[in-house]
């Protein structure tokens, strides 16, 4: 069950900018459907699914949020694995979501709010046609896989550091070492969240607590050491908590599961992650280091993309074209709140005007409508 990333009044100030831009563009799309289209329409007390059973394949499932209040759907497992989820979808507006489903029993989910479980129906997904990819896809889900163990493996050692001077009560290194402490997750966050379980201990923010959930994890931490100021015997607790939720993200990031879509639909994840979390500064609310996971998230994305592009370019040539185009313009612009150009510090987010949060905002709205294509391009 992944928490919610922020308040829902906040979500849904944020999300207007960011599904302006994909909602509409989507809308007669969802509406009409089509014959192989899995139809999910959410309302505040609903999740109504148009077919319980469809074959295995490339599945389109087009979304529509009719409710009051913003809304997530996700395709899970039976265990609460995430399949494929779109967020951030706001009152009135329709997404799409392409995805490789294999044959088997799952659960729709819609999450109005984006709190809790979800209303869910069960479907049923038979045995269809195997999806014929072609090869240089099967070769960019072996190259992510091997990205995502190796910045889950990257991040321990800087963790280390940082949960070894909250043992010690170093105010000082604590807070320097906290935001690249957070680096490798940032880049790789849809798939820790793909597990359900690890990020609502590591990375929740105390608005997004469900109803007698123990606040754990990064920002419990990024509380204590700016707004607090302070490291006492339960900070030291907490930073051996975190040491061992994130060695089992360690530890199963090499299980979960990886198509060509989910890495396309992860990457259009990571930049609604940066739209509605870093953009506002709701993310790191006590440090001010929202920068940092915003540089992050975005290469993350772009990873992925890169690793696609070969058949993305070729099913798609003029969506390549414009996602060169808006990646390397979003990288310019952030490029210039570094302090260092060789490496990860950046103007303190409350430093940032207004001004310039739009500026940033239009940016990642630019980038974020045509990756959303993305899943589509690699899926024809």
């Amino acid at each position: 069950m992944r928490p919610v990333r922020l308040s829902v009044v906040t979500a849904a100030t944020a999300v207007a900018a960011l599904t302006a831009v994909t909602g509409c563009a989507e809308k007669s799309d969802a509406k009409a459907g089509g014959g192989g289209t899995v139809q999910v329409t959410a309302s505040d007390s609903s999740c109504k699914v148009s077919k319980t059973e469809f074959p295995a394949g490339h599945v389109k499932f087009a979304l529509q949020n009719k409710g009051s209040k913003v809304t997530e759907v996700y395709l899970l497992f039976p265990d609460d694995r995430i399949v494929a989820e779109r967020e951030n979808i706001g009152p009135g507006l329709s997404s799409t979501l392409t995805a490789e489903v294999k044959a088997g029993s799952y659960e729709i989910a819609c999450k109005p709010g984006m709190k809790g479980s979800g209303i869910r129906q069960k479907v049923t997904v038979s045995g269809g046609k195997a999806v014929k990819r072609d090869p240089k896809l099967d070769a960019a889900v072996a190259a992510y896989r091997t990205y995502v163990q190796a910045q889950a493996d990257a991040t321990m050692p800087k963790v280390k550091v940082f949960t070894d001077a909250v043992r010690k009560g170093g105010l000082a290194a604590a807070r320097k070492a906290y935001a690249p402490s957070r680096i490798g997750w940032e880049r790789t966050e849809p798939v820790a969240e793909s597990f359900g379980d690890i990020d609502p201990k590591t990375d929740t923010r105390a608005d997004g607590l469900e109803k007698d959930q123990k606040w754990t994890g990064w920002h419990r931490l990024e509380k204590s050491l700016w707004q607090d100021k302070k490291i006492g015997a339960t900070e030291k607790t907490l930073a051996t908590r975190l040491d061992k939720d994130l060695a089992d993200w360690q530890r199963r990031v090499g299980t979960a599961e990886i198509t060509p879509t989910s890495m396309a639909n992860g990457a259009k994840e990571l930049l609604d992650e940066v739209a509605t979390g870093k953009v506002t500064g709701e993310e790191e609310r006590y440090s001010h280091t929202d920068l940092v996971d915003f540089k992050a998230n975005l290469e993350g994305a772009q990873q992925a993309y890169e690793l696609l592009k070969p058949v993305a370019s070729k099913n798609d040539p003029a969506l390549t074209k414009e996602l060169d185009q808006q990646f390397g313009s979003l990288t310019k612009l952030l490029d210039n709140y570094r302090t260092d150009k060789a490496g990860y510090d950046f103007v303190s987010y409350d430093k940032v005007s207004e001004k310039d949060r739009k500026g940033l905002s239009d940016a990642v709205n630019a980038l974020a409508e045509p990756l959303s294509k993305l899943a589509a391009a690699v899926s024809k």
